[in-house]
């Protein structure tokens, strides 16, 4: 993000009469990106059972709460600080005095609600199972490092955007950064702890655990879909950028080729018209769109969200045919789709659009005569990206297991986390039906 500055290095109206209206435009859609935070709440809480529901809402909240916290503190640095070596910034940013203008905290803001984004993700794929302790320490190391530091090699100088193939490894919105990501930790949490009780019979086959609300879920979709037009718009950071018009409208229309295409292949499947799958499918497009959405035309967008709506299918089964329970489909929607965005710019740009910017030189992909090369940086990313937050999210869940186990006991899982993690079921009359049919 860049701004007018004086000869002292301070940001002036004088330099540039517009930038109040920029500075407005990014919070605006950085506010929209928090209010996505209520989007998934919804989302995850309606695909999940009622027993649960406060479990997952305390959730959403506190990783929101954890990662302002520390990622003021660190990781806001280690993103944007000084490149070292091309692997993480200098720390500590808050502490330096040149630190303390508009600019700088502009840009925090903008980068802590990515942050945030990123580990609330993680939190459908573990749902119903995992300890409130567990996803705190989970939320602390996301936030701290392993978010902080991959974004800094894409997006703070580091090493993969200085990769020597096409313009490097780019990522407009963050379909990797953010998505993806959150994706692969939420795999490694739910590999880690395994399948809920109920899920598989003793044929090994998986059942359906119908979440309790249906409508809470379709809340949260449109929610998160309209929270999406400050997440990929505002990554421009200027409403003086036109860019903004062709960004909102790929966002769209990748949405709904992906909410129609997982209808259609369920319909297809199933002789029946699965909304459940339809909203994730939406989610999807979203997903894969935001890393491309600023360098395609719209034909591209509709294909590459039809594309997605197919892996949120793929996905979800393939997932369950080898044990691996993903409540929400945040895995698929998130995990496998950010990594197929990152991959569908080597493909679908149009050398249209600059590096971040509406200056040359142009990103372009295979389609459009770009050759290989920005391609072959974009494969290098996403592989990357899936090493390094699948392998340290599988090591972090590990970890606490063994010091301190991180699923919740048969009895509380039964009965539901919103008792005896926090005292306050979201349905006490259901609750207390339910607890005298238990007895």
């Amino acid at each position: 993000m860049a701004f007018a500055v004086d000869a002292t290095g301070q940001v002036t109206l004088e330099n540039d009469p517009a930038l109040p209206v920029d500075y407005v435009w990014v919070l605006i859609c950085g506010f929209l990106v928090f209010f996505m935070q209520a989007g998934f709440a919804m989302v995850e809480s309606g695909f999940c059972r009622a027993k649960n529901a406060t479990n997952l809402l305390s959730k959403n909240l506190i990783d929101f709460v954890v990662a302002s916290l520390t990622f003021f503190a660190i990781g806001y640095g280690f993103l944007k600080g000084n490149d070292v070596g091309g692997f993480i910034g200098s720390g500590f940013w808050f502490l330096r005095g040149g630190a303390y203008d508009v600019g700088t905290y502009l840009d925090f803001f903008w980068q802590l609600v990515f942050c945030g984004t990123a580990a609330t993700i993680v939190s459908g794929a573990v749902a119903e199972r995992l300890k409130f302790s567990a996803y705190l320490v989970y939320t602390f190391f996301v936030s701290l490092f392993i978010y902080p530091v991959y974004a800094h090699w894409v997006w703070g100088g580091g090493w993969l955007s200085q990769l020597p193939l096409g313009l490097g490894h780019i990522d407009f919105a963050g379909s990797g950064v953010v998505h993806a990501l959150g994706g692969m930790v939420g795999l490694a949490g739910a590999i880690v702890l395994g399948p809920r009780f109920g899920k598989y019979g003793k044929d090994g086959k998986p059942r359906a655990i119908p979440g309790h609300s249906i409508t809470l879920a379709a809340l949260g979709t449109f929610i998160l879909w309209f929270g999406w037009f400050g997440f990929n718009p505002g990554s421009t950071f200027s409403a003086h950028h036109l860019r903004i018009a062709v960004v909102a409208v790929n966002t769209n229309l990748a949405a709904a080729a992906g909410a129609m295409s997982t209808l259609l292949i369920m319909y297809l499947k199933t002789r029946r018209w699965d909304l459940g799958m339809a909203l994730n499918g939406a989610l999807g497009g979203l997903v894969a769109v935001t890393a491309p959405c600023a360098w395609i035309e719209g034909w591209a967008a509709v294909v590459i969200g039809a594309v997605a709506g197919l892996i949120v299918v793929g996905g979800v089964y393939f997932l369950e045919s080898r044990g691996v329970d993903d409540p929400v489909g945040a895995v698929s929607v998130h995990g496998f789709n950010g990594l197929w965005g990152l991959l569908s710019i080597g493909l679908f740009a149009d050398g249209t659009y600059g590096l971040y910017s509406l200056e040359a030189p142009y990103v372009t992909g295979l389609l459009y005569g770009g050759g290989i090369g920005q391609f072959l940086a974009q494969l290098i990313g996403a592989v990357v990206l899936a090493a390094w937050s699948f392998g340290l999210g599988f090591l972090l869940f590990k970890l606490m297991d063994l010091a301190f186990g991180i699923r919740v006991s048969p009895e509380e899982e039964l009965q539901g986390l919103d008792i005896k993690e926090h005292g306050t079921p979201a349905y006490p009359e259901f609750t207390h039906r339910q607890t005298f049919i238990i007895r």
